[in-house]
């Protein structure tokens, strides 16, 4: 008798902590969800209600800045099957909203039609008045739609909400990638409430169970302003087709801002190219040209084939498998070390130390840099580089590829190779997320796979040393040297082709810039690029001043303290 009392006050204090956990969620975590339903039944719904969790950009303080939000309001429309008298009906409404007479009345003789939607996103005191007037065939519903209030503001990678079909889901970007997470299954709320009960209990214990909350990005919103606007400026002032940027923590892979220029605006995304949707950055591949070049030295001093101090004998071109290549100005500098071949961006210095290095050895180094392979960022249709020519085994394809010809990669795909130049040598996840704030109260910050040591820090410390060194004594004769910072940097001029055809096109380059600062203790890394500029053909003439403002920028934002006070002038 004593054991079935003490079993069935297990029962009932189980049940009780179900029930009272069931209240939890009805009070607190779905009382958005009961007040929608609510609503739905004082004001007739005539269209698809939907609902989802926020994105969040955060400022250099951990701030919270909205990026994308769910906004409830009111849709009127009108039924032409039952209207007898439209003119009545508008010059009623009229007095509340500013409507177009014309487009009105053509909605209006639609006889065939029941429904017509006449005005969207009105607030409740509009819908109000409208309700008040209790004009027959004129009806209000609930409208709940995406609102993104920084309009522009990071597009391409907050990605947007739209239709495909009958289905009203996230189509690109961030919410696209998390559309499980973000999006609220209101549909529980209307169930009945004893199904409703066990499903809760069945997500409770289950070993999936769907979990829905707001996502907090690493996106700096002043940071992401100003890079957008460089490249605006950047593109308008070269005539380029594009212009893209990234700025990453080389040390953790979070991304404090990622654009691309042309872009659209989220709230009126229907206005524009459907072409501009995607990000490129994650889903175009290209020749890089020169910032591929400190890889190359950086291969060759951790697999000890050279130093910094090493020397080749410069011709000027080299003749590999009956094809020529040579420098961008087709002039040898005779007998040359290592860090001239970075000071001077010299095609056959790369070639000689991927040469020497030879074919397997050097194509693993390049993999081992993520070169071919996809990042893993938590974006949507991530592509991977094409590294076909390096099956061929012949030594002019190697010999390219050393210089950044030849085999095309993303640009994320870049700043992760990039990255590992910077953070001692270990191969990072790029990512934009880094936080997750779930309903029920919790929240997860993402994790990684422990980062790959790909070169030795050593290495990295040395070829930080000789990019420091090709800003202060070379980038424009060394006049871009910011007093009392270090900063790494090259640039990179890729000649381009046209698409679907064999060979380059003369007159036709991609200009690339990569630098990193402080430069032995990074903070941030910058990657910017620009397709096609017209009349100009090196990227240190056309990406030096904007690499450098944003430098700055950044500098003073953070308040970044000088590594170098001895050089303070």
């Amino acid at each position: 008798m004593l054991g079935r009392i003490r079993f069935i006050s297990v029962i009932i204090v189980l049940v009780a902590l179900v029930i009272t956990f069931r209240l939890y969620q009805i009070q607190v975590v779905n009382s958005k969800t009961f007040k929608t339903e609510a609503e739905r039944q004082n004001i007739n719904e005539s269209t698809i209600l939907y609902d989802r969790e926020t994105i969040y950009f955060e400022n250099k303080n951990g701030e919270k800045i909205p990026a994308a939000i769910s906004r409830s309001g009111f849709t009127i429309a009108i039924n032409p099957e039952i209207i007898k008298n439209p003119e009545e009906i508008y010059n009623e409404l009229n007095q509340i909203l500013v409507l177009d007479k014309s487009e009105f009345m053509t909605k209006a003789r639609k006889q065939d039609d029941p429904y017509e939607e006449i005005a969207k996103h009105l607030n409740s005191d509009t819908a109000e008045k409208i309700k008040n007037l209790n004009l027959y065939g004129v009806t209000l519903s609930i409208d709940k739609w995406r609102f993104y209030p920084g309009g522009k503001l990071a597009a391409n990678v907050i990605g947007l909400v739209g239709f495909k079909d009958d289905e009203l889901a996230g189509r690109y970007g961030l919410e696209r990638y998390y559309e499980d997470i973000l999006k609220i299954d209101s549909s529980k709320a209307y169930n009945n409430f004893f199904a409703e009960f066990l499903s809760n209990v069945k997500d409770t214990f289950s070993d999936h169970p769907k979990k829905e909350g707001s996502i907090i990005t690493s996106i700096e919103p002043a940071v992401q302003l100003f890079l957008e606007d460089e490249l605006v400026k950047t593109r308008e002032k070269w005539g380029s087709n594009s212009a893209g940027g990234i700025i990453i923590n080389p040390i953790n892979g979070e991304i404090i801002a990622m654009a691309w220029d042309p872009s659209f605006d989220l709230n009126n995304f229907q206005e524009s190219n459907v072409n501009f949707f995607g990000n490129f950055l994650v889903e175009g591949v290209y020749e890089m040209g020169s910032i591929i070049k400190p890889i190359t030295i950086a291969a060759g001093i951790d697999n000890g084939t050279i130093t910094a101090n090493s020397t080749y004998y410069d011709a000027g071109f080299l003749v590999l498998n009956n094809k020529r290549i040579s420098n961008y100005d087709n002039r040898g500098r005779g007998t040359v070390d290592m860090q001239e071949v970075l000071n001077q961006s010299l095609n056959t210095g790369a070639a000689f130390v991927a040469l020497k290095m030879g074919n397997e050895k050097f194509i693993e180094y390049m993999k081992n840099f993520g070169i071919g392979t996809e990042t893993g960022i938590d974006l949507p249709n991530e592509t991977r580089g094409l590294i076909k020519n390096f099956d061929s085994g012949r030594e002019i394809e190697i010999a390219t590829a050393a210089y950044g010809h030849g085999i095309a990669i993303t640009p994320i795909e870049t700043v992760r190779a990039l990255s590992v130049l910077a953070n001692g040598g270990k191969l990072i996840t790029p990512h934009i997320v880094k936080k997750i704030e779930y309903q029920d109260g919790l929240s997860q910050k993402t994790s990684f796979a422990p980062s790959k040591q790909i070169i030795k820090k050593e290495t990295s410390e040395e070829i930080t040393r000789m990019l420091v060194k090709v800003v202060d004594t070379s980038l424009k004769n060394g006049q871009m040297r910011i007093p009392g910072y270090s900063v790494a940097a090259k640039t990179g001029t890729a000649q381009m082709t046209n698409e679907g055809e064999i060979g380059y096109v003369e007159g036709k380059y991609l200009h690339s810039f990569f630098g990193y600062f402080p430069a032995y203790n990074p903070r941030f890394l910058i990657f910017l690029f620009h397709i096609n500029p017209q009349n100009v053909r090196y990227a240190s003439e056309t990406l030096t001043d904007p690499f450098f403002d944003i430098t700055k920028f950044i500098i003073n934002y953070y308040q970044i303290s000088p590594d170098r006070p001895e050089d303070v002038i």
